[in-house]
């Protein structure tokens, strides 16, 4: 008999791993919280790496669908001074598909296809039970049994308690997320600022970043090192007679504690902040870089759930292609007996991996949200082609 298979949470992680396991003729079932596919905003965009992301939707078998949805050309970069002197101005060559964008909306209805998901199924406990298997209890009072749990449930997981008792941590770095929507109709020159791919701007223990999705709607991330209060309290100065603690449903108010925040930098640049159309607050998280778990018998996690790690472009690429890696590691077993050795292999390639990356990504924004703005710079001298 196959092993019940159980995937909790429909983010990239969780779909590939169902995507590809289905691919070779094994049964699973995704439970995601949410209502609908539609329920809420997917995000932003993504950059799906060739030897990562873009490699486990091979694996899927939906390559070409992919290559047909991305934007080779959102690979531009460009970064400025808090003036607006453009110091780098990345263009990707012709045929350059190392890192193409795609929004996360596009990428999750690309790999849902045919899934069994069954939605608004939010999960509040995972037990293992021993030879019973693991029984999953969800928000609605069911509890049902299964051979493996995939915890694909992200930062706050609901499965990571199974196997761990590690909790995200703040970074303290803050991100302060807006929109503009049409912006090539709506604001031209802002367009032009952002181009076809990203336009940054690092200052003192700040940044701005702007990034293109797709039919003309842009996405503005605020970055800033502050304490994890700094958002709820009103009695904390952020600027010349400007004070923080201002609620996200307060558009103008958020707004005018932001644009304090960068005060001084070129006025293009503020636009940004000056036209968005609502704001998220996004405290950035971590879990400890070296996370790791005993191995526990039928339960396992993939990727913000088993090393969120901050977003620095590795984070959606790693969980994609452990999906992959562990649905090809399964399907490679077809004796019962060899699930469970199957899973703990997978899971120590997986912390080598993730603790690697985990590791760069932290000093990564150590370096882009610094006292020293050209430390940004050189980061991205680092990384970017020649």
């Amino acid at each position: 008999m196959r092993p019940r298979i159980a995937v909790i949470g429909s983010g990239p992680a969780g779909l590939t791993f169902a995507r590809v396991l289905q691919r070779h003729g094994h049964p699973v079932t995704v439970f995601e919280r949410d209502s609908a596919r539609d329920a809420r905003p997917a995000g932003g965009t993504l950059d799906l790496h060739e030897g990562m992301g873009q490699l486990a939707v091979e694996k899927a078998g939906l390559l070409a669908e992919f290559q047909a949805l991305s934007r080779p050309e959102g690979q531009a970069m460009r970064i400025l001074d808090t003036d607006g002197t453009v110091l780098r101005d990345w263009q990707p060559r012709p045929g350059d598909r190392a890192n193409p964008e795609i929004d996360r909306g596009q990428l999750r209805d690309l790999l849902l296809g045919p899934l069994d998901v069954q939605w608004g199924r939010g999960v509040t406990e995972v037990v293992p039970e021993g030879r019973d298997g693991v029984l999953v209890h969800f928000a609605d009072g069911r509890r049902e049994p299964f051979d493996l749990v995939i915890g694909a449930d992200g930062a706050w997981s609901r499965v990571r308690p199974a196997v761990s008792s590690a909790m995200p941590q703040y970074t303290g770095v803050t991100l302060i997320e807006t929109a503009l929507d049409d912006i090539d109709t709506r604001h031209p020159d802002l367009a032009r600022l952002v181009g076809d791919g990203s336009v940054a701007v690092y200052g003192v223990n700040r940044a701005l970043v702007a990034q293109r999705n797709s039919g003309g709607h842009v996405k503005v991330y605020a970055q800033f090192r502050v304490p994890l209060d700094w958002h709820p309290n009103p009695d904390r100065e952020v600027g010349p007679n400007q004070r923080a603690g201002l609620g996200p449903a307060d558009v103008e108010a958020v707004r005018s504690s932001l644009l304090a925040l960068f005060d001084g930098w070129a006025a293009p640049v503020l636009d940004l902040l000056r036209h968005g159309t609502a704001f998220a607050h996004r405290p950035l998280c971590a879990l400890p870089v070296s996370h790791t778990w005993a191995h526990v018998s039928g339960v396992t996690l993939l990727g913000d759930a088993a090393h969120l790690m901050p977003p620095l472009g590795a984070g959606a690429n790693l969980a994609m292609l452990e999906g992959a890696e562990l649905a090809e590691s399964i399907a490679a077993a077809p004796d019962p007996g060899e699930l469970d050795e199957a899973v703990h292999a997978f899971e120590e390639q997986m912390w080598a991996r993730a603790g690697k990356w985990a590791n760069i990504t932290m000093a990564g924004l150590e370096r882009l949200v610094s006292p020293n703005p050209s430390e940004a710079v050189a980061l991205f001298d680092e990384v970017q082609p020649s």
